[in-house]
């Protein structure tokens, strides 16, 4: 269940007598991030009665043989061990350290024998990865960042994984994105435990939006997937990716692969972690997002650019995906660029699908007139943009571009 549900499912086994719902343990890891670790730790970890905040008490445990070395060559104690996660009705696990190595068999146990006993279980980022290895999202739908939710879904086949949730909620399982999607997916369970006016005023005290509208769609690139590597639909996603402004379909891709429709979809979506058919629609989107912000051409041209057969279905998926029209994105987009700032030239011709290599469409770097943008940051401006509109506060109307909450 993604997080634009109105209630999530309710969690199918009882907590354990010598669990309390008010227990959070976070799980930590060598290696891992600061930031990400952090989240957990001021959300749950910090008194903030005086603000109407319910106190939650916390318990960090380290989930492996300590000092534990995180960002930037920090070395950590925690004051529990995997022993004092037997206490907790909610367990998270902020991050691990690589997608590539397995985690710990003793932390795996704890986790699965705090699912058994009716605990709620979290991975923020890449801690879907640790839940994934102990089983518990085997069936379910589960979220990461969206650069690692390929290797996600490839390594574990048995999961649902959604790259365009923020965060996904299944009742006794949630998992959530990157870095700010964490935030978002903590504020999310002290609505759901305390109520609307906790959660607000927890967001106020951390100077966060209450709940941010959209998914990850706005946040991908057009990279291949990280473990692409030498696989056989390489170079079906790499054509695709080139040939963006030619309308062909799913059918076509599975021709230039030789397999079958059915073959195709399911090497495509272990692969690439989504269905053949929603990854193209989301690519011609950004492709057309990409035309929105770096060209002069008409509504109805950007869709013959990308692919799409009529101008219409453009304007169909631009606003499933972005939560606006193609005409509206593009004049907040104008809107917030800086005063007099002209369109590169060199810049759109990156994103007109003119080029021989997905590569060099993808990291050539254009020529700009001083002080205008490069293709790169042009791409990077609506991200930024977002973010600070989400942090200008409450009770300002929605930007085009953002779906609204419900």
């Amino acid at each position: 269940m993604s997080q634009d549900s109105i209630a999530a499912p309710e969690s199918a086994r009882k907590l354990s007598g010598r669990r309390r719902r008010e227990v959070v343990a976070v799980l930590l890891f060598s290696g891992g991030p600061i930031f990400e670790s952090s989240i957990p730790l001021s959300v749950f970890g910090i008194d903030r009665q005086d603000a109407g905040v319910p106190r939650y008490r916390l318990l960090v445990c380290g989930g492996e043989e300590g000092p534990l070395r995180t960002t930037g060559g920090l070395e950590l104690t925690t004051p529990y061990g995997l022993e004092a996660i037997s206490r907790a009705g909610t367990v998270v696990v902020p991050a691990w350290r690589s997608i590539t190595s397995p985690p710990p068999p003793e932390a795996l146990d704890a986790l699965r024998r705090a699912h058994e006993e009716g605990a709620r279980i979290v991975g923020l980022c890449t801690g879907a990865f640790v839940l994934a290895a102990a089983g518990l999202l085997d069936g379910r739908p589960a979220t990461t960042h969206w650069m690692y939710a390929p290797t996600l879904a490839k390594r574990y086949p048995s999961v649902h994984v959604d790259p365009r949730e923020l965060f996904v909620d299944d009742g006794d399982v949630l998992t959530s994105a990157g870095t700010a999607a964490g935030i978002d997916l903590c504020l999310h369970i002290v609505r759901t435990d305390h109520g609307t006016e906790a959660a607000g005023a927890l967001a106020r005290r951390l100077v966060v939006p209450p709940r941010r509208s959209g998914g990850q769609e706005r946040y991908l690139d057009r990279s291949l997937p990280e473990e692409i590597g030498s696989d056989p639909l390489a170079e079906v996603v790499a054509w695709a990716l080139e040939h963006l402004h030619e309308q062909f379909d799913v059918e076509t891709l599975a021709a230039r692969a030789y397999m079958s429709r059915r073959t195709f979809d399911r090497r495509f979506r272990s692969l690439t972690g989504s269905a053949p058919l929603q990854w193209l629609i989301t690519q011609r989107v950004l492709q057309a997002q990409r035309l929105l912000e770096t060209s002069d051409y008409s509504v109805d041209e950007v869709a013959g650019r990308c692919g799409f057969r009529s101008p219409v279905a453009l304007r169909g998926h631009f606003r499933r995906q972005l939560g606006s029209s193609p005409a509206a994105y593009r004049a907040a987009y104008r809107a917030r660029r800086p005063h007099g700032e002209q369109l590169a030239p060199a810049a759109v011709e990156q994103v007109v699908p003119s080029q021989s290599s997905p590569h060099a469409r993808r990291t050539a770097p254009a020529t700009a007139p001083s002080g205008s943008a490069t293709a790169s940051s042009t791409v990077q401006e609506p991200v930024k943009s977002y973010s600070e509109a989400f942090a200008a506060g409450q009770g300002r109307p929605s930007l085009p571009g953002q779906r609204s909450a419900p």
